[in-house]
């Protein structure tokens, strides 16, 4: 009879945690309503934008890897400058210089006052180890381009509240591709 008794409190104890998991969940996604939703207009927006000649002004790439997300990346320079240029894998070390923008504008984070042994203004990350929207989207550059890539929420920080990034934040980024340190990276 103990034994069913402590076997009846274990389940109840579980499922008052999934119930309360869920709950927090759900009370996050409607917290954070009108920051989705306004997210989500800035994408559509950016999306939608178009060069003087009527051309898309993002480039939008779909990872092969999560054919449901995407990232629009827009490239600053002459892309025939850097043509054969090292591009990194997702398991390379990249060194970068960026400034991160919300969708509000609000700079969240940037190397331009970092003062690093790889250079002024340059860190350098096991790109495996950064955002998904960083993992899809550097790959697809080449070492000395200049871009801005935008990460929807699911390819950012998703639910997660990182710092002043609130939950089901786009993110912007300036990004310049200085280096590939190691083409094939251990993760650390």
């Amino acid at each position: 009879m103990r034994k069913l008794v402590l076997a009846v409190s274990m389940i109840a104890v579980v499922l008052s945690v999934a119930v309360s998991c869920s709950s927090d969940e759900e009370s996050t996604w409607e917290k954070y309503t009108d920051w989705r939703e306004t997210n989500e207009q800035w994408l559509r927006e950016l999306a939608s934008m178009t060069n003087d000649d009527g051309t898309p002004y993002y480039q939008m790439y779909v990872p092969s890897w999560n054919k449901a997300s995407y990232v629009l990346i827009h490239y600053f320079n002459d892309r025939s400058a850097t043509e054969g240029n090292l591009s990194p894998l997702s398991t390379s070390s990249v060194d970068v210089r960026y400034v991160g923008h919300l969708c509000t504008g609000e700079r969240f984070d940037s190397t331009t006052t970092l003062q690093t042994s790889y250079g002024y203004g340059i860190a350098r990350f096991v790109l495996s180890n950064t955002i998904p929207g960083w993992v899809a989207a550097l790959p697809q550059m080449r070492v000395g381009d200049t871009a801005q890539i935008v990460c929807p929420y699911a390819m950012a920080y998703g639910a997660q509240e990182k710092e002043v990034i609130k939950p089901y934040s786009a993110l912007s980024f300036n990004l310049r591709l200085v280096d590939v340190h190691t083409y094939e990276a251990t993760p650390y």
